[in-house]
């Protein structure tokens, strides 16, 4: 995306499609002007950032392997800190995350939990109504003028005290196809954190807050150098004292877990802290040794954060977190209350309470959860152990790690169910997603992009390594498309009559991309063609 220098001349966007209804409050002209800058300022070098990503891609599918790199030891080896923690987040124990759709933004804002993560990225499917009318939920909870009326008649409103708003924008691959620019198309990221920025720092500020954002999908710290530079220059403009904006870093890509050091580093006046971005890792794990065949992994249900280079991980993030004062936040539970069976809801929940044990117990500071069900239950693990608001004073000194712990082969079996789990699921959530639902619940457990991307990429890569069934069998490309045949006539089968056209359509996709010789890199690209508006 080589956007040309204006050269001094003022930028100016154009839109493809009108805003949707209520969006001419959120694209007005100053907003527009604003955003323009950010795009013509900055998409230069994220476009280089972005082909550096498939050299080292590139790197890897030819054998190399991450690691430490050796230019910036001195920065891993620094006694130095991040910036003071505000006091309205230094307790974080509990996180909830999901889409910004309108009774969504209520919800969570009024569950309990201490931070709302607003989600643009996996949890939304970025339908231009879903995007702008996500700016306008998330501005008019700012004001506390948010309520909702379900088709029910069930009426929701916020409550007294709510939760900490933070905004997750876009990855920073991904476009957004109704702005553009000399006829190019911008960065989604640029347009989710330019907008709620220009629009509700000065109301964050009025009422005591301020603008916090969740960076996701990184992948070098020359990425988090970038995002310091998009956020200093939008501070400046927009006359706020430097450091106002405090963000947060998804650690879900697995080059990136050798870099902690350099993006708090980079972002160190304003970081709060990492987040082990548990689904997205795994499916950065996959996607880099793609090539790898020493290094397949097993069905997903068997990768789970006790396998050694997710544990690892996750106590690095910790020691490294915790070395520069910045929180070391705990993964995301994914499941959901099972209304109706006691007995595999108390199965679910102990599963629920066993993770949060093992990630309070470690360390961590704080977790996410999914859905307002799972609060109580995760605060009190948490609980149980904090002595404070948090604990980053607890250094582990002691632990140590190497680079191959952090990307040690995981035992265990490949399964036909569980081949045929991550078809059903991968299909299930891409059909929602092309239909404009970006978070479904699929087996009692609430799916994003990232737990679908996992399936994706782990088909792709079973057939181009010939890997084998525990019984022997070698799972081959004929044998896959049949099951994705029988698999999607299950689903139609069981769907409402509407719903048969997007099961046919995520089918066919997912078939094409599980079969072309490359791995596409993500699965919301190719889907972002079809996506409606």
């Amino acid at each position: 995306m080589n956007l040309p220098f204006t050269h001094g001349s003022k930028p100016k966007l154009q839109l493809t499609r009108p805003p949707p209804d209520g969006g001419d409050s959120i694209l007005t002209p100053a907003a527009l002007s604003f955003l323009a800058e950010l795009v013509d300022r900055f998409t230069p070098e994220l476009t280089d950032l972005l082909s550096a990503r498939k050299v080292r891609q590139t790197e890897f599918d030819n054998g190399a392997v991450p690691g430490f790199d050796p230019v910036t030891l001195d920065i891993r080896e620094g006694n130095w800190q991040v910036a003071a923690i505000p006091a309205e987040v230094e307790d974080r124990r509990t996180e909830i995350t999901g889409p910004v759709s309108r009774k969504m933004v209520i919800n969570a804002l009024n569950s309990g939990a201490q931070v709302y993560m607003a989600d643009f990225e996996d949890s939304t499917a970025p339908t231009w109504s879903n995007v702008i009318e996500g700016q306008v939920n998330l501005r008019d909870a700012i004001r506390r003028q948010i309520d909702f009326t379900s088709t029910e008649g069930k009426s929701y409103a916020l409550n007294d005290k709510t939760a900490v708003l933070m905004v997750r924008p876009r990855g920073l691959h991904l476009p957004e196809r109704h702005l553009t620019l000399a006829g190019h198309r911008v960065h989604g990221a640029l347009v989710d954190f330019g907008l709620f920025l220009f629009h509700n720092h000065a109301e964050l500020f009025k009422r005591g807050s301020r603008p916090y954002f969740y960076l996701p999908k990184l992948q070098h710290y020359t990425e988090a150098a970038w995002w310091e530079k998009v956020i200093s220059f939008s501070e400046q403009r927009l006359g706020l004292e430097n450091g106002t904006v405090r963000v947060t870093l998804l650690i879900e890509t697995l080059p990136a877990v050798f870099q902690m050091h350099e993006i708090l580093h980079a972002l160190q006046h304003r970081i709060l802290g990492l987040n082990c971005g548990r689904w997205d890792y795994i499916f950065s794990y996959i996607k880099t040794f793609r090539n790898h065949p020493d290094r397949v992994l097993p069905d997903r249900d068997q990768v789970g954060m006790t396998v050694p280079f997710l544990a690892s991980y996750s106590k690095l993030l910790i020691q490294t977190c915790h070395a520069h004062g910045a929180f070391a936040m705990g993964g995301m539970a994914a499941q959901i209350p099972i209304r109706g069976d006691d007995e595999a809801n108390s199965i679910a929940m102990e599963k629920v309470r066993i993770d949060k044990d093992r990630e309070a117990n470690n360390g961590h500071d704080g977790t996410w959860v999914a859905h307002p069900g799972l609060e109580p239950l995760s605060r009190t693990e948490f609980d149980k152990v904090l002595e404070g608001p948090n604990q980053i004073g607890r250094k582990l000194v002691g632990f140590k790690v190497n680079a191959d712990d952090l990307i040690a082969p995981s035992e265990g079996s490949i399964t036909e169910a569980g081949v045929r789990k991550n078809i059903r699921v991968a299909i299930q959530y891409l059909a929602a997603w092309l239909s404009g639902n970006g978070c479904v619940p699929i087996d009692n457990l609430m799916e994003d992009a990232a737990t679908a991307e996992i399936g994706r990429t782990q088909l792709w890569q079973w057939v181009k390594q010939a890997a084998q069934l525990e019984n022997g069998e070698k799972i081959t490309q004929e044998w896959l498309d049949g099951l994705f045949g029988e698999e999607m006539a299950l689903l139609i089968s069981a769907a409402p009559g509407e719903a048969s056209q997007a099961i046919t359509d995520a089918t066919k996709l997912l078939q094409q991309m599980t079969s072309n010789s490359e791995l596409d890199e993500f699965l919301t690209l190719p889907a972002y063609e079809q996506l409606g508006d």
